[in-house]
Parts: C-alpha cells; sequence; structure tokens
C-alpha cells in the first residue's frame, strides 16, 4: 500500500468517525471530501489510481449516508402531484357514479314498465280456452 494510499485511508477512518481534522465537521461523506480531509486535491484521489478504496468509500456513502431531507420546493411538487393524482381519482369516480346511475334509471323504468304490463294482464279477462289454477 501506497503512502498516498495510506493518507486517504486514514482521512476515510477519521471521516467515518466523525474526527476530522481539515475539513469541516458535519458535512456528508464523499470521495472528495476523503481527499480533501487527506491534504490533498480532490482530483488526487482517482478511481483509476486507488480503484478497492473509492469503491470502499463509495460502498459505504451509498449504504451509510443519511438521508437527504426533502426541500420545500420538492415537498410542494410532491403534494402537486398528490393533489392531482386525487383530482384523476375523483373524475374516475364521478365517471363510474353517471354511469351506473344511468344503468339504475334503466333498471327502475324496465320494473315499471314490467309491473303495468303485469297489472294489465292481471285486470284483462282470461280467454274462453283457458281456466284458473287455484
Amino acid at each position: 500500500m501506497s503512502k498516498a494510499e495510506q493518507g486517504f485511508r486514514e482521512a476515510f477512518e477519521r471521516l467515518k468517525r466523525g474526527q476530522p481534522l481539515r475539513v469541516p465537521q458535519g458535512l456528508p461523506l464523499s470521495q472528495n471530501l476523503v481527499a480533501k480531509e487527506a491534504g490533498n486535491d480532490p482530483s488526487a484521489l482517482k478511481k483509476a489510481r486507488f480503484p478497492s478504496l473509492v469503491a470502499e468509500i463509495q460502498h459505504w456513502v451509498n449504504n451509510n449516508a443519511p438521508q437527504k431531507e426533502e426541500s420545500n420546493r420538492q415537498a410542494a411538487k410532491k403534494k402537486r402531484q398528490q393533489n392531482r393524482s386525487y383530482r384523476e381519482r375523483i373524475e374516475e369516480l364521478k365517471v363510474q357514479r353517471d354511469s351506473l346511475a344511468s344503468l339504475l334509471l334503466e333498471a327502475d323504468a324496465k320494473i315499471l314498465e314490467l309491473t303495468q304490463e303485469l297489472a294489465n294482464l292481471r285486470a284483462s279477462p282470461l280467454p274462453q280456452n283457458v281456466t284458473r289454477l287455484r
């Protein structure tokens, strides 16, 4: 292991522990921050020169970095999208309601028609060749 890689690894460990020497505490850990903590230019820590170290840093950042808080703009955008989906759902429900109301009216009309037809048949006299059953 080269002296430069050793310096980067020590800086990486200090940053993981939350005890930086050269950079302000509380910054999100990144490849550039490790290089700065090691006292080098951020471009000194390249994947081509230190592939395993860069892979370790990226793996640690992906698995351990705290989730970023949602900005006001992002929260407002998310709320607008949610409201839009609610409005679309309301429109779908109105279409369903209107369709079902139409079917119900048709069924009511058919029931009324059949009830009137039955009443007419019961009121009419029976033909000569038909007798009532008890």
